[in-house]
């Protein structure tokens, strides 16, 4: 089972801040598909980065079978990646 609870990921770009998503929470259940539409630059690849562990979020958590992806380090991440997610 995916989790996600108070999801927030912005960026910085010279003097701008620019906030991708602040306070998203979401939960999937074991074998559950969903697809991600939306404008270009609305979000879609920066998500998928933070619930695969690529990226990190400024705030929230991500659960992957009750596990905080977040709080492992790169290589467990990675495992994580390799025996548990899939992306088309």
């Amino acid at each position: 089972m995916l989790t996600v609870t108070n999801l927030c990921k912005s960026y910085l770009s010279g003097a701008h801040h620019q906030t991708i998503f602040e306070g998203l929470n979401l939960q999937l259940g074991r074998g559950e598909v969903v697809a991600l539409l939306g404008a270009s630059g609305s979000g879609k690849t920066t998500l998928l980065n933070l619930l695969s562990g690529i990226d990190t979020p400024d705030q929230g958590r991500v659960l992957i079978n009750g596990v905080d992806i977040h709080a492992q380090g790169e290589p467990g991440r990675t495992l994580l990646r390799r025996q548990q997610l899939g992306f088309v």
